[in-house]
């Protein structure tokens, strides 16, 4: 009888803001890896997830929806979303249920010309009825011939095992690119970071949440316990009072909350003390948004 080859490679997931994209990872990689919520660029880098099995290795990239950019920051987003072409074994392309365009034409061409397999993933079927999936499904084939569709619900966990089924017949023979125990490529100082802005963007309105950058100055584990000192950047003082609130309610509750996700990723007991210092227009600073690992130039 002969053995089943070892099959490993990058698969990327593409599309508009808040399709779906963070939350179809999590499905397959089984952890809150990718940062959750209802607004939109809510993912600013690639984020690799691992899902290893016996007999493959899935790389799976989520990336920052597809806008046009406004800033500098926004363009370095934009950066990822381009590589996530270049190195694709399989392209899942995400819409959800009556989208009918994706924001950039350029992007859009990349799509349909793409020599890669693509994916379409039609998301959030449980929001609508047979008919409006009918409809979807018929627009999408005609506007991208060359992609085997799907019809998902993320949420639901949908037809998600099909997809990954898919996915794993289309890679290529190849060893693991990673050891078989690691879920992703980014350290947890990154974890931290993220799960605090994900409460920022839960709990704060207008660009609060887009200027703010958080970093992790301090990432002690012990055997029972670690300790994280991490620094909330802003980008003026007005909004260094608002992240605070008054008589520092706000900040304790993002401390608070962060806390608890935090213990339950690690599986440790957590000490986070979170600081807010201004870091003027550090959006639109080359320098600085290199060192927050934005800028690849």
């Amino acid at each position: 009888m002969t053995e089943t080859p070892h099959k490993a490679g990058f698969v990327n997931i593409i599309g508009n803001p808040n399709v779906g994209k963070s939350t179809l990872m999590n499905a397959f990689v089984g952890e809150r890896l990718s940062i959750i919520t209802s607004k939109a660029q809510t993912t600013r880098h690639r984020i690799l997830g691992i899902v290893n099995g016996d007999n493959f290795q899935v790389l799976l990239s989520d990336t920052p929806g597809i806008i046009k950019p406004a800033y500098q920051l926004q363009e370095s987003m934009m950066d990822f979303v381009k590589s996530a072409f270049e190195d694709a074994d399989v392209l899942l392309y995400i819409v959800e249920l009556g989208e009918k365009e994706l924001k950039d034409e350029a992007f859009f061409n990349k799509i349909t010309s793409s020599k890669t397999p693509v994916l379409l993933l039609i998301n959030k079927i449980d929001k609508g009825n047979e008919l409006l999936l009918k409809e979807a499904m018929e627009l999408w084939q005609e506007k991208v011939p060359n992609a085997e569709i799907f019809a998902i619900s993320a949420l639901e966990n949908f037809g998600v095992t099909e997809v990954f089924k898919r996915i794993i017949e289309l890679l290529p023979a190849s060893p693991a690119f990673y050891p078989k125990d690691q879920l992703t490529d980014k350290p947890e100082r990154f974890f931290v970071n993220e799960t605090i802005r994900e409460k920022i963007l839960m709990h704060y309105k207008k660009e609060i949440p887009y200027s703010v950058e958080i970093e992790t100055e301090e990432f002690f584990e012990d055997e029972n316990i670690i300790r994280i000192r991490a620094v909330i950047m802003v980008e003026r003082d007005s909004q260094k009072g608002i992240i605070i609130g008054h008589k520092g309610a706000s900040l304790k509750r993002v401390g608070m909350e962060s806390r608890k996700d935090l213990e339950k990723f690690f599986g440790k007991q957590i000490h986070l003390e979170t600081y807010v210092k201004v870091n003027k227009n550090w959006r639109s600073n080359s320098r600085q948004l290199r060192r927050f690992g934005y800028n690849n130039g």
